[in-house]
């Protein structure tokens, strides 16, 4: 196993649009989806808004961006206190298999920690195969089958 890139991880900051941008193209290109600008604008302005329960946190390395995180909460029928639902994850291929997503990762646990959520969950494909490594070395699978129809 590699040794761990140790990165600080922290709330995204308005001045790391530019770094965080290229990471949520990428991201999108693995998904083979192609989000439009009013669409990435509007994820953008509501990691800074009071008003929303979105958040983006990155990983740093000598002060550039390796990696985000973006994660909710929401209610749920299932409990009394907020779910915490983690929607977006990736690193950089440079900093992967270092434990910089099992950081980013931990790092929302404990955010949904401080606010009493009732659970952390999140969504992956079949095909992220690297992704699953990690999500079954750090966490349970529930055995859930997603469902999705057209609106």
């Amino acid at each position: 196993m590699k040794k761990p890139l140790i990165v600080s991880v922290e709330e995204v900051s308005v001045d790391d649009y530019q770094q965080w941008l290229p990471f949520w193209l990428e991201y999108q290109a693995f998904y083979k989806v192609s989000l439009t600008e009013e669409t990435t604008l509007a994820t953008w302005n509501r990691f800074f808004d009071d008003n929303e329960k979105m958040y983006c946190s990155v990983a740093r390395s000598a002060n550039s961006i390796v990696g985000f995180v973006h994660y909710l909460y929401h209610s749920s029928t299932w409990a009394v206190n907020d779910f915490c639902y983690l929607e977006d994850l990736y690193v950089t291929p440079s900093a992967r298999g270092l434990q910089v997503g099992k950081q980013l990762i931990e790092f929302v646990q404990k955010q949904a920690q401080k606010k009493e959520c009732a659970r952390l969950y999140w969504h992956t494909q079949e095909k992220n195969l690297t992704g699953q490594k990690l999500y079954n070395w750090i966490a349970e699978k529930p055995g859930v089958i997603e469902y999705r129809m057209p609106l």
